[in-house]
């Protein structure tokens, strides 16, 4: 593949007429459920930009929600999937199994933050992992509840969505959902105005008296909260609702699905605060674009499944592992955890100075290369979706690929692929904070 400059060009407005010729395409024929946030249309992407069909170059600030974190198309994940697709594409692990499903699970046991022996399950969703740790936690514990925090994000499927807090667009006219399920209030610094401690406490307190312990399976959180809007905990949240679930013979499963393989400046987000989880589930970034989840936790809580409980027809496919092998290669080679610690100095140096002038940005947060503003009405403080609707459509009609998120609907976020240039980082946010500004 030639290769694509990296530099933002627009030859076209945004949408261009092939882009509007797709779109009418697309009314036709598929369902208008699946909505896109960009009116324009993909062809080929490298590093920190993607071409539409009409020949404009867009800053990639999304990385198809936090997937190429290597940069769509890197070479060596390319040159692994070529190899791997003329060797075998597919035999079902559970029916012929195969090298690369076993080396992935080797991987994943060398860098999850968990002591002792670890194994994993491979699947092809985030959703798909959420779900199997959930019947692994129920299977080891022999109890059935399971409890996720507000502002959560797990997935469309009846059991995630039951797990995710959203209503819309996510759970409005799906129900009815998975029985014993609970939902407590997590950590928000902006808006609760709580400590580490506090919040904790608050959490366990719900667990207590709406739950009990002992009917517990499991406790899933993100150790920052994707769609609810980038939410970073106060310091302390994680480590003690961990402390509590230890001595209560709780599975807390760490949801790193979107935070996961070097996001947010370390392998996994729970780093941060040095939290052990019993079970850590991923996807998106594990493979660099191609289809693959895992549960990945101890030994014995994974051995407490029967044989032939686990498993899916495409689950840890030979292309997709061979793709996750060189996606984690090629993330140690460039040492992308500390790329991503480099993005959000850069990018808070932006995002901050940017606040300080402009009281409708309440909030900036995140870790590495996982970062968000919350917009806000600067006198009550109330959550501003209008104003960020209209800037993120301002922003990529400008040409930047501008991702929204925020339970209120409030919040742009920052998901540049790790081998994005400098240059192109400070364009990016740039012209999202002009956007807005003039709004």
């Amino acid at each position: 593949m030639a290769e694509l400059p990296q530099s933002r060009h627009l030859a076209t407005e945004i949408p261009g007429p092939k882009a509007r010729q797709l779109a009418a395409r697309q009314a036709a024929a598929v369902a208008p459920a699946v909505a896109s946030a960009m009116p324009t249309y993909a062809v080929r992407s490298q590093d920190g930009i993607v071409e539409d069909v009409d020949g404009n170059r867009l800053i990639d600030l999304g990385s198809g929600i936090a997937v190429t974190s290597v940069g769509a198309s890197a070479p060596a994940v390319v040159q692994a999937v070529q190899d791997q697709v003329e060797q075998l594409t597919h035999t079902c692990f559970m029916a012929t199994p195969y090298e690369g499903y076993i080396a992935v699970a080797e991987k994943l046991a060398e860098l999850v933050p968990i002591r002792g022996q670890l194994r994993s399950a491979l699947f092809s969703t985030g959703a798909e992992a959420v779900e199997n740790a959930v019947k692994i936690a129920r299977a080891y514990t022999g109890r059935q509840a399971v409890a996720a925090l507000d502002n959560a994000y797990h997935g469309r499927t009846t059991l995630t969505m039951s797990l995710t807090a959203k209503s819309m667009p996510y759970k409005h006219s799906f129900g009815p959902f998975a029985p014993e399920v609970y939902r407590i209030p997590g950590s928000y610094p902006l808006r609760d105005q709580l400590d580490g401690a506090e919040a904790a406490e608050r959490s366990i307190s719900a667990l207590q008296t709406q739950v009990g312990a002992e009917n517990l399976a499991a406790l899933i959180v993100e150790p920052i909260q994707g769609e609810g809007g980038f939410i970073v905990p106060a310091e302390g949240y994680l480590q003690r609702l961990a402390a509590w679930c230890r001595e209560n013979g709780v599975i807390f499963i760490a949801d790193e699905i979107q935070t996961g393989f070097a996001r947010t400046g370390s392998w996994f987000a729970c780093q941060h605060e040095s939290v052990e989880p019993d079970l850590v589930t991923t996807a998106k970034g594990i493979a660099g674009g191609l289809p693959l989840s895992a549960v990945t936790g101890r030994a014995e809580i994974l051995d407490a499944v029967h044989a032939g409980g686990l498993g899916g027809t495409y689950g840890g496919n030979p292309v997709a592992c061979a793709a996750a092998l060189a996606t984690i290669a090629t993330m140690e080679d460039q040492d992308l955890c500390a790329k991503a610690a480099d993005i959000e100095l850069t990018a808070l140096e932006q995002l901050r100075g940017a606040a300080q002038k402009d009281p409708r940005i309440g909030d900036v947060r995140g870790r590495g290369a996982m970062l968000a503003v919350e917009l806000v009405d600067p006198d009550t403080g109330a959550p501003d979706a209008e104003l960020t609707g209209a800037a993120a459509a301002a922003a990529r009609r400008a040409g930047v690929i501008t991702l929204t998120c925020g339970t209120y609907g409030n919040v742009i976020r920052f998901l540049p692929p790790l081998t994005i240039s400098k240059e192109l980082l400070t364009e990016g946010i740039s012209i999202v904070l002009d956007s807005i500004a003039q709004n």
